[in-house]
């Protein structure tokens, strides 16, 4: 079930919030009935970065292979192209 939280309780129930995070669960909380945060363990954090971690090392690698660059237009240009089908 989604935990959905005041702020306060990151203070006030520390103890409670842990267990749960713990738990695999993440927590959101709340800052004047707002969305402010997530609090996550770090297991399922690191299982949500990994995959985007491994493929920003795999774009490392194949950059250093090759000296093509392309400028931030050149690339929302193909991409443009690429979404509008010509």
């Amino acid at each position: 079930m989604i935990q959905i939280r005041p702020i306060s309780d990151l203070r006030n129930k520390f103890t409670e919030l842990e267990k749960i995070v713990k738990e695999g669960e993440p927590v959101y909380l709340t800052k004047n009935g707002y969305g402010s945060m997530v609090v996550m363990s770090l297991e399922t954090f690191a299982d949500l970065t990994n995959d985007i971690e491994m493929k920003l090392d795999e774009a490392d690698k194949q950059a250093a292979l090759d000296d093509t660059r392309y400028s931030h237009d050149d690339v929302f240009e193909q991409l443009r192209r690429h979404v509008n089908g010509k």
